[in-house]
């Protein structure tokens, strides 16, 4: 007697091509049809492999690869399908099993919609054309939704399988964005962290150390069946972890996707896509993160010097530079009357020893000659009627701001309704090619024509959209330097978040053998 493998499948392309009413393809009605032909042949039913939810793409299904490994050891005899489309979709997968290994194995295979029957003299070039027919569905439907998850990015839908840590999907609508609120709370914590100095492992140690759940963890406490495959410890936080979320412009209320794509319908290792190409979009959802914390902490990625041990920044770390080679001045520390001091070198003496700025300076030193310095700046700027009057003068600078932003903002307007009446003066432009109103020289020469235009439009929008940032990182720079001077009255004591907000660069000249003293120069950034 044949045993007999009954396999079903259903995915969920076969479920949105149906009809809500039409249960032709469900894994019930194939099971019902495929037991009666079984039972009509005389078949013994080995056993039934039902995979739900399992596109028709690749092998991986559960129960076809428990299927095959049966029919491999010589338990099956014949292997029935509804249609070959339910046994795969790919080509390459029904020439490997049903054309190569199922002769090899002496297994027959049927499918009974599309009369595929491997038994059956001259039956082979249908069960391929079927294949090929299938693997152009699978290509057609592969392309089709790379379209429809393009179009519902660029419209600022939320298209993830899984809400970013700190956030949720809307109940109400999937596609968006909502705060979930206990891990936006670490994410704030992450953030003030980093702007007050602490590294990047620093801060995951704090994390650790606290028994916070790791994002990965966390997910997986509230019912989520989230996988990592890449992260090499899912219960801790870490340095990566950190540093991807200090970057992560999700938090500022920005919907960035589009991130990574795949090879194929075919192949499903991820490739990265360049930045420029990835579909942000701003203002989808409600912020973490003001954009004061986000600027700060994005403008600490810039000069950030390496941590310590503790994980920690020291005060200057990534400031100071020698002025003769431009190299970056480390830490080092030394005994000087008993207890241990901290001094500062050029990089270059200690790797090379070609520079002849080869005098060390105490970092204790460096740290209040700077302390004096702002002091005095605040000193200068803190008096009432110099700031009112840079009040007022920034005031005017905003206004006339203001009015150069709106009169770009209307150029650039005008430009993309000049753009899209150029694009549907095309059409009739080439319906009079083929009517032959214009020859196909006047027509070649009018598109190259219509094409310079365009290129040019679009030139001067993009030129337009770097005017516009520019404006706007003025206007937010002037009111930032009236907020920092009022923040500060008096400081009696350096730290990194007060060196970060004042200072872009300390650079420290060669010390003068007869008087002993060094040129020190601060690149200040107000």
């Amino acid at each position: 007697m044949k045993k007999v493998a009954i396999y079903t499948r259903l995915s969920d392309e076969d479920k949105d091509k149906r009809n809500k009413t039409d249960d032709s393809e469900s894994i019930q009605n194939q099971k019902s049809m495929l037991i009666s032909h079984a039972l009509e042949k005389g078949w013994e039913i080995y056993n039934i492999y039902s995979d739900e939810d399992y596109s028709g793409s690749g092998v991986n299904r559960p129960d076809f690869q428990k299927m095959i490994k049966d029919c491999e050891n010589g338990k099956i005899d014949i292997v029935l399908c509804k249609s070959q489309s339910r046994f795969s979709r790919e080509l390459e997968v029904i020439e490997h099993y049903i054309h190569n290994k199922f002769l090899e194995w002496k297994i027959r295979f049927i499918s009974l919609v599309d009369n595929a029957d491997t038994e059956v003299a001259g039956n082979k070039k249908a069960r391929q054309i079927n294949g090929l027919i299938n693997e152009w569905y699978l290509e057609d439907l592969s392309d089709n939704i790379r379209k429809t998850l393009k179009h519902k990015r660029e419209k600022g839908e939320f298209v993830g399988s899984f809400a970013p840590y700190g956030y949720k999907k809307n109940p109400d609508n999937k596609h968006q964005l909502i705060i979930d609120d206990i891990p936006a709370n670490i994410i704030r914590l992450i953030f003030e962290m980093y702007a007050n100095g602490r590294g990047y492992r620093a801060i995951a140690i704090h994390l650790n150390n606290q028994g916070i759940l790791s994002p990965i963890e966390y997910k997986k406490q509230t019912g989520s069946n989230f996988i990592c495959s890449t992260a090499k410890d899912k219960t801790l936080w870490t340095t990566d972890t950190i540093r991807n979320m200090l970057k992560n412009e999700t938090y500022i209320g920005s919907l960035v996707q589009g991130k990574k794509t795949y090879v194929s319908h075919k192949n499903k290792k991820p490739v990265k896509i360049s930045k420029r190409d990835w579909v942000i979009i701003k203002d989808c959802h409600e912020p973490i993160i003001d954009i004061e914390t986000w600027s700060t902490v994005s403008s600490l990625f810039k000069g950030r010097a390496k941590a310590l041990k503790n994980g920690d920044i020291h005060t200057l770390g990534g400031k100071v530079y020698c002025k003769e080679c431009e190299t970056v001045f480390t830490k080092n520390n030394a005994k000087s009357g008993g207890k241990e001091v901290s001094y500062l070198l050029c990089k270059n003496i200690r790797r090379t020893g070609a520079c002849e700025n080869n005098s060390s300076i105490r970092l204790d030193y460096l740290e209040k000659v700077i302390l004096d310095e702002i002091n005095i700046i605040i000193k200068k700027y803190s008096d009432l009627s110099k700031l009112k009057y840079t009040l007022e003068l920034t005031d005017n600078t905003t206004k006339i701001a203001d009015e150069r932003k709106l009169s770009l903002e209307k150029e650039r307007e005008q430009i993309k309704k000049n753009i899209e009446d150029k694009k549907n003066l095309y059409k009739p432009m080439y319906e009079d090619k083929l009517k032959g109103i214009i020859t196909e020289e006047e027509f070649i020469s009018l598109r190259e024509t219509f094409h310079d235009e365009l290129k040019s439009l679009e030139k001067r929008i993009l030129s337009i959209e770097k005017e516009l940032e520019k404006e706007i990182s003025k206007t937010r720079e002037n009111a930032s330097i009236l907020e920092l001077i009022k923040k500060y009255e008096n400081i009696n004591e350096l730290s990194r978040v007060v060196v970060d907000e004042f200072i872009e660069k300390i650079y420290i000249g060669i010390k003068n053998k007869q008087t002993k003293e060094r040129y020190i120069y601060i690149e200040w950034k107000i």
